[in-house]
């Protein structure tokens, strides 16, 4: 993974390597190597939701102490 990957580039490769990887043409060594990579991918994007998450739970909170 590189350091300018996006959340939405992530997506579509993890949905790229799903999609190979259920087609079962692949070796079982090429295979393995999807699947780090997918497990690799899916991390990624979990942080990146998690981030999404804690920045909406900030804007939140400054939205009600700005309204109190």
């Amino acid at each position: 993974l590189t350091m300018k990957q996006t959340f939405e580039t992530a997506i579509k490769k993890l949905e790229e390597t799903v999609n190979a990887l259920e087609e079962g043409n692949l070796t079982l060594n090429d295979s393995l190597k999807l699947y780090e990579q997918g497990t690799k991918l899916a991390a990624f994007c979990g942080e990146c939701l998690d981030k999404a998450e804690q920045k909406i739970k900030e804007l939140s909170e400054i939205k009600e102490e700005v309204n109190e």
